[in-house]
């Protein structure tokens, strides 16, 4: 459609698409997995992996996003000529959507501890801490209209259209994230024993290293990059025919890495500066980090509050740029389908999602009500959206790029008709697509399974 629009600058694909891949899963996702798994030594594996797996993944979506110029689901279509394959992006889209309906319910935790600790309502001992989080996840009423909330504040970003929506809130997220994110690895590198966290995230101890470590890695990395979620489709399809593919991949890995690693810088200093552990695992942001900050900056606890609030500021930052990317795959696609209005369009994924995110909400404080194969609602699309629909859209993706696609057209896209330097990457790269990258989902897989 002509009034699709695109992205304005290099600097806003880079953002907006790094945003979308920068999240939760960086701030709390990563950390808690580099201390379940041997610190610094973890971190290594996991760049190589985001080198041979994420970047050849990112480029895969990318190519065929760029060429369409389409929604997901049509670009697949039209990008094998075939509607078989239109099947990954309808995929992709549903994958979106839940994915998009559960998250909000974290991300309206996130706003609520914003204003619980800008109010004081988080000092306590360990004991209060996670009473306090228990009775606010399990209230029927708070967790599921604050969810909403999210998706609101999401919706009126996507409706402003790709520069003036989509860009222009990257432009402003991106930079505010990581000057918060800079400043509290000042504060937490500046703690006593704070070396100790810092020597076990830069100091790898491969003695720790198992199968299991790289399994983790590789699915941290796919994970981490919204590789399967046809985001990277969908703005791909809002790129000029001068983004150079690989250069962009690259960029965007990269400060996904960066982010991941200033988080771990953030929280394992301070962490150590307490006794804390550092694999506290998911409860870690909402039950364990409020105790440790208190107890780090007890000898000024002034500065104490602030780091507490600039801290879950952070996290609602970083849900929100990922929000934005995943709200506007259907956006797009109900735009483009239904040939309704962007507006009309943006209400109906708002809706949709709205209605995921209350029935989620409910489950954490109902679980015995809401279940299916025996998980709590919120648990379930956790599962069939981690486990099941994200590495079977990459891993068909790879397949289509890699195997069914015309070599020319990919080679075409990957070098923008011959005119970048990336043309001597390509037979890299498409040996990455074609062998590394599935046998990569493939083990994925069978680890999430425990088949391995």
């Amino acid at each position: 459609m002509s009034d699709r629009g695109n992205f304005g600058s290099r600097l806003g694909i880079v953002l907006a698409t790094a945003g979308s891949a920068v999240g939760l899963g960086n701030v709390w996702r990563f950390p808690y997995m580099t201390g379940q798994n041997g610190g610094a030594a973890f971190i290594i594996i996991y760049l190589a992996c985001i080198l041979l797996l994420g970047i050849p993944g990112m480029v895969s979506e990318f190519i065929v996003g760029r060429h369409s110029q389409t929604n997901a689901a049509r670009a697949y279509a039209s990008f094998s000529r075939g509607k078989a394959w239109g099947f990954i992006g309808i995929l992709g889209i549903l994958t979106s959507i839940i994915i998009l309906g559960f998250y909000a319910v974290v991300a309206g935790w996130c706003l609520y501890y914003l204003g619980a600790s800008a109010f004081g309502q988080l000092k306590g001992d360990a004991t209060f801490v996670q009473h306090y989080f228990q009775t606010f996840s399990s209230d029927p009423v708070k967790p599921a209209v604050l969810g909403v909330v999210f998706i609101l504040i999401t919706h009126f970003i996507i409706v402003r259209g790709v520069q003036n929506g989509i860009e222009r809130a990257s432009k402003l997220l991106m930079p505010i994230l990581f000057v918060l994110l800079l400043v509290l690895v000042i504060a937490s590198c500046s703690l006593p024993s704070a070396s100790r966290g810092i020597e076990f995230l830069l100091k790898p101890d491969f003695t720790k290293v198992s199968p299991n470590v790289f399994l983790e890695a590789l699915g941290q990395a796919f994970f981490s990059l919204s590789l399967g979620t046809a985001c990277l489709c969908t703005y791909a399809s809002y790129f000029t025919k001068q983004t150079k593919l690989l250069y962009s991949a690259t960029q965007i890995a990269l400060i996904d890495f960066l982010i991941a690693l200033m988080s771990g810088l953030m929280i394992f200093p301070a962490a150590f500066s307490v006794g804390v552990q550092p694999d506290s695992g998911p409860s870690l942001i909402f039950i364990t980090l409020p105790n440790v900050f208190q107890q780090a900056f007890s000898f000024m606890p002034t500065l104490g509050y602030l780091i507490s609030i600039m801290f879950y500021a952070l996290l609602v930052f970083a849900a929100l740029t990922s929000t934005i990317s995943m709200h506007e795959i259907g956006t797009a696609f109900c735009h483009e389908e239904l040939h309704i209005t962007r507006s009309k369009a943006a209400w109906i994924l708002t809706v949709a999602c709205s209605v995921i995110t209350i029935f989620c909400s409910l489950s954490v404080g109902k679980p015995d009500i809401l279940q299916l194969w025996g998980k709590s609602l919120m648990g379930f699309c956790d599962f069939i959206t981690a486990q099941v629909m994200l590495p079977t859209g990459a891993l068909l993706t790879s397949i289509l790029v890699g195997w069914f696609a015309s070599k020319a057209i990919v080679r075409d896209e990957f070098t923008n008709r011959g005119t970048s330097n990336s043309k001597l990457f390509f037979n890299l790269y498409l040996f990455c697509v074609r062998f590394i990258v599935p046998v990569g989902i493939l083990l994925i897989f069978l680890h999430e399974f425990e088949v391995i």
